[in-house]
C-alpha cells in the first residue's frame, strides 16, 4: 500500500506489485473509495492505468484523483471475481458499475404441516418446508401463486386465521381454497393437490397433464361425472397456463439478460426461464459513471446479480460481457457445473433476447419519464416550502396501533429516485401511555436522529447489522403524519438532541378529511398552508405519506399478530418453545389454549399433569 498526500506516484508502488492474481481498490481524498477491480496478473493489470493516455475520460479523471492503492491477494482467479463483486455491491465505489438490488430474493415457500400452506417468501430458508425459486421479481412469485391457487385450491392464510375458522372463507366461496380449515378436504386428498402443485413447480407439467387426463376417464367410467368435470377444467386451465407461459426452441435452463443504455442510468432486464416456463422478468438499474461500456455494465451487473444466486446452465445476453470466458469459469465453479454465456444469433432464443431487449427499453423509459416528474415534483416543494435548494433525502414518520395495542412507527424514505426502501426504518414503541401519538412520535423521532449529527453525512442502510450501521444523513425535509400536537413532540425531540435547523413539517388532513386538502402545518406559521389540489408538491406529498401509513400499518400487523400467537405461553415456567408448538398445533390456536381445561391440557404430548394445572391456573 502506498499513499501520498497530493499525486499519487505509481512507479514503486509497481515496483514492489506482486504478479498473483487479486483485488485491488483505489482511494481518493479522504479515502473515497473510486473503484475496486480484479486482476489475474496485479502487476500488470494495474500498471495499465499509468503506463498512456488510455483516451477514456472517465478513466483518466480517476486516475488522476487517486492518491493510494491497496491490493487483496487471493488464491485463483475466481475468487478474484467474486471477491471483486462482494466489494462492489458492499462499498459502491463512485467509479464502478453497482448493483443496487435487495439483500433477499423472493421464493416461493410450501409448509410442511398437516395441510400446507403455499406463500411467497423472502429470507432464510430453515426448517422443513419446501422453497422453490429465487424468481426474478416478486410479481412473477405473486402471479406463480395465484395460479397454483386456481389450478389446486391450497389455503394461502396465515396459521393463526386457519386454526380459528368455524366456517369457510371468501377464497373458498371464489374458488380459489379447498377450505381445509373446516375439514371440507381430507389430510390424503389436499396431500395430493399439494403433489401436483409442486410437480408443476419442478417442470413436471406434461407429466402431471397426461396423470390428470387418466384420473378424468377413470372418475368418468365410475359415473363420478362431478369430479370428471372439476379435473376437466384443471386440465384446461393447466394448459392455457402453460401455452401462455412456455417458451419454443426446446429452451430449458436459461436466463436473458439484456441492457438499455442511458448516460443518466440504464436499465437491465433479467427473463429467467426454469423448465421451459418463462417465471417473468426483473428490471435493476444499476447505478454507473458516464461513459461504461455495454460489454463493462453487463460484466459488473453479472458478476454481483449471481453472487447470491444460482446461476443457470446458459445465459443469452445482448452483448458478451468484458471477461466472458472469466465469468464462465467463474460462475461455472461457483455453480458446480458447466455454465455458458452467449449471444444468439437466431432462432426462438434470439426472439426471446428481443422480447427482453423491448422490455428493458420500456422500463428505461418508465423511470425517465418519473425521474422528471420527480424533479418537477421536488422543485415545487422547493418553492412550496421556501428552501434553499430542491431537496434531496425527504423522510417521513407515522404512528399505528389498535387502541394502543402493539404501537408501531414507521420511518419511510425518498430521494430523488423516489422510495429508498433500504433505509425505512419500524419502530416498536415502548413505555409510553396506550393510545399516546404524541409520546410515541417523540420516542420514534429520538431513536432515528440519535445517531445523526449535521456533520455526518453518511448514509446507513436499515438492513446493516448494529455494529456496522453508521448515523443516517439528515433529511432535508421531516414530514409527521398528524397536526400540532405530533409536529411540538417531533420538535421537542430533535431539540433535545441539538438538532434545530431541520426543516419540519406536519400533514394534517382537511375539515373534511378528504383527499387532496391537506393542511401543511410549519413551527413558524399560524396559519396551516394548503397547497392547491393539482399541486405536484401536495402530490409529492400524499405519496410519502400514504407510504409512511402503509408501512406503519404493515409493521403494527406484524407486530399484533406476532403477539397474539404466543402472547402469555412464554411466561408460563417450564413452557418451552417445542410445547408451545405442540399446544398450539393440537389445540387449534391461543383462544383454544385458554378455555382447554386440566385433562385436555394434559393430553398434548410433553405436558405433564402439573404443567397442565399450570398452564390453566396461568389463564385464570
Amino acid at each position: 500500500m502506498t499513499q501520498a498526500k497530493d499525486a499519487f506516484d505509481p512507479k514503486p508502488f509497481l515496483s514492489q506489485l506482486t504478479t498473483q492474481p487479486g483485488v485491488y481498490r483505489m482511494y481518493g481524498e479522504n479515502d473515497e473509495l473510486l473503484y475496486v477491480g480484479k486482476a489475474r496478473n496485479l502487476r500488470k493489470r494495474v500498471g495499465t492505468y499509468f503506463l498512456r493516455a488510455s483516451g477514456n475520460p472517465r478513466i483518466e479523471s480517476m486516475v488522476a484523483q487517486i492518491r493510494r492503492i491497496e491490493v487483496t491477494l487471493t488464491h485463483t482467479e475466481d475468487e478474484a471475481l467474486l471477491l471483486e463483486a462482494a466489494l462492489i455491491k458492499e462499498q459502491t465505489p463512485r467509479y464502478n458499475v453497482s448493483l443496487r438490488d435487495d439483500k433477499s430474493y423472493p421464493y416461493l415457500r410450501i409448509t410442511a404441516q398437516e395441510y400446507p400452506r403455499i406463500v411467497f417468501h423472502r429470507g432464510a430458508r430453515p426448517g422443513p418446508d419446501r422453497y422453490f425459486g429465487p424468481y426474478p421479481s416478486a410479481s412473477s412469485v405473486r402471479e406463480t401463486l395465484q395460479t397454483l391457487q386456481k389450478l389446486f385450491l391450497l389455503r394461502p392464510c396465515n396459521d393463526s386465521f386457519f386454526s380459528n375458522r368455524a366456517r369457510p372463507c371468501l377464497q373458498h366461496q371464489i374458488k380459489r381454497c379447498s377450505a381445509p380449515c373446516v375439514r371440507l378436504i381430507a389430510p390424503q386428498d389436499y396431500a395430493r393437490d399439494v403433489a401436483k402443485a409442486v410437480r408443476l413447480l419442478e417442470g413436471r407439467g406434461d407429466e402431471l397433464a397426461r396423470e390428470l387426463e387418466a384420473e378424468m376417464e377413470q372418475a368418468a367410467a365410475r359415473q363420478e361425472y362431478e369430479l370428471a368435470a372439476r379435473l376437466r377444467d384443471q386440465i384446461g386451465a393447466l394448459k392455457r397456463v402453460r401455452e401462455h407461459r412456455a417458451i419454443t426452441g426446446g429452451a430449458d435452463q436459461l436466463d436473458v439478460i439484456t441492457v438499455a443504455p442511458h448516460a443518466s442510468g440504464s436499465c437491465v432486464v433479467v427473463v429467467s426461464v426454469r423448465d421451459g416456463i418463462n417465471l417473468g422478468h426483473g428490471s435493476f438499474f444499476p447505478r454507473h459513471p458516464p461513459g461504461v461500456g455495454l460489454d463493462e455494465l453487463l460484466a459488473g451487473f453479472i458478476g454481483q446479480y449471481y453472487l447470491e444466486r444460482p446461476p443457470p446452465p446458459e445465459l443469452l445476453v445482448s452483448v458478451l460481457p468484458e471477461d466472458a470466458a472469466w465469468l464462465e469459469t467463474s460462475l461455472s465453479a461457483k455453480a458446480g457445473r458447466k455454465v455458458r454465456i452467449a449471444r444468439p444469433e437466431r432462432g426462438a432464443k434470439m426472439r426471446l433476447l428481443e422480447m427482453a431487449q423491448g422490455t428493458a427499453e420500456q422500463a428505461l423509459s418508465a423511470r425517465l419519464a418519473e425521474a422528471a416528474s420527480m424533479d418537477q415534483r421536488l422543485l415545487e416543494l422547493q418553492q412550496a416550502l421556501e428552501l434553499e435548494r430542491p431537496p434531496q433525502r425527504l423522510e417521513c414518520f407515522d404512528i399505528s396501533h389498535t387502541q394502543g395495542e402493539r404501537t408501531v412507527a414507521s420511518c419511510v424514505v425518498f430521494n430523488q429516485e423516489g422510495p429508498l426502501k433500504a433505509a425505512y426504518r419500524k419502530f416498536n414503541i415502548e413505555g409510553v401511555t396506550p393510545g399516546d401519538d404524541y409520546a410515541a412520535i417523540h420516542q420514534a423521532v429520538s431513536r432515528r436522529f440519535a445517531r445523526s449529527r449535521a456533520d455526518t453525512p453518511v448514509e446507513a442502510s436499515a438492513e446493516a447489522p448494529a455494529k456496522a450501521r453508521t448515523a443516517a444523513p439528515l433529511p432535508d425535509v421531516l414530514f409527521i403524519d398528524g397536526g400540532k400536537g405530533q409536529l411540538a413532540a417531533a420538535m421537542e425531540a430533535l431539540g433535545g438532541l441539538g438538532i434545530e435547523a431541520l426543516r419540519v413539517v406536519a400533514i394534517a388532513k382537511g375539515p373534511t378529511r378528504k383527499p387532496r386538502l391537506e393542511q401543511l402545518i410549519l413551527p413558524e406559521r399560524e396559519h396551516a398552508l394548503v397547497l392547491p389540489p393539482d399541486s405536484p408538491a401536495l402530490h409529492l406529498i400524499q405519496r410519502i405519506r400514504d407510504e409512511a401509513h402503509r408501512f406503519a400499518i404493515t409493521g403494527h400487523r406484524a407486530r399484533r399478530e406476532k403477539a397474539r400467537l404466543t402472547s402469555g405461553l412464554e411466561a408460563i415456567e417450564g413452557l418451552g418453545p417445542a410445547r408451545r408448538r405442540a399446544l398450539l398445533k393440537t389445540l387449534g390456536g391461543l383462544p383454544q389454549v385458554k378455555r382447554a381445561g386440566v385433562e385436555e391440557l394434559a393430553r398434548v404430548e410433553g405436558i405433564s399433569r402439573k404443567l397442565a394445572e399450570r398452564i390453566h391456573a396461568y389463564f385464570r
